[in-house]
C-alpha cells in the first residue's frame, strides 16, 4: 500500500520521498507491521489548529496530529504536520529543520503502530524509539547528518 505526501496552505515541498518511503516502510518492518496507506499532510499553524479544535477539542498549535485508521498488522492513518511547527521548534531545539521533520513524522508512524506519550515513560520511549529509527535513516542512506 502506498505511502502519500500532500500539502495545505503551504508552499512547502517534501525533499526525497521515495527515501522517506522506504524508511517509514523499514521502520514498521522493524515493529513486525505491514505499512498500508500513510497519508502525510503537510500544512499550515492555521489549518492543523482548525483540526485539533475540530477533532480533540484544544486550542492550541501543535507539530503534529495522527488519525489512526490501521487494522491489525498493517498500519495506516492520516498524520498532519504543521511545517511551522516543525520551523519553530527546530529553531527551538537548535537541530536541522530536516531532522526534526523526521523525528515527528516518524513520531505519528509511532503513533499508528500504536505508541503512546501521554506519561513520562511512554514520552522517553517514544524518544528512544524516535531516535533509533532517525539512526536507521542515517544508516539506510549514509547520511552524515539528517
Amino acid at each position: 500500500m502506498p505511502i502519500r505526501f500532500f500539502y495545505e496552505e503551504i508552499p512547502f515541498k517534501i525533499k526525497n520521498p521515495r527515501k522517506i518511503t522506504a524508511w517509514i516502510k523499514e521502520c514498521a518492518k522493524k515493529e513486525k507491521r505491514n505499512s498500508g496507506e500513510i497519508s502525510f499532510i503537510f500544512c499550515s499553524d492555521s489549518y492543523l489548529l482548525s483540526l485539533n479544535q475540530i477533532f480533540l477539542h484544544h486550542e492550541t498549535f501543535t507539530d503534529i496530529i495522527t488519525f489512526d485508521f490501521s487494522i491489525d498488522k498493517a498500519i495506516g492513518g492520516e498524520i498532519y504536520i504543521s511545517i511551522d511547527r516543525v520551523t519553530e521548534n527546530a529553531i527551538k531545539f537548535a537541530c536541522p529543520f530536516e531532522e526534526e521533520l523526521k523525528r515527528v513524522m516518524i513520531h505519528g508512524v509511532l503513533h499508528l503502530i500504536g505508541y503512546k506519550d501521554k506519561n513520562p515513560t511512554e514520552k522517553a520511549q517514544m524518544r528512544k524509539k524516535e531516535d533509533a529509527y532517525l539512526s536507521l535513516h542515517k544508516k539506510m542512506f549514509h547520511v552524515k547528518h539528517l
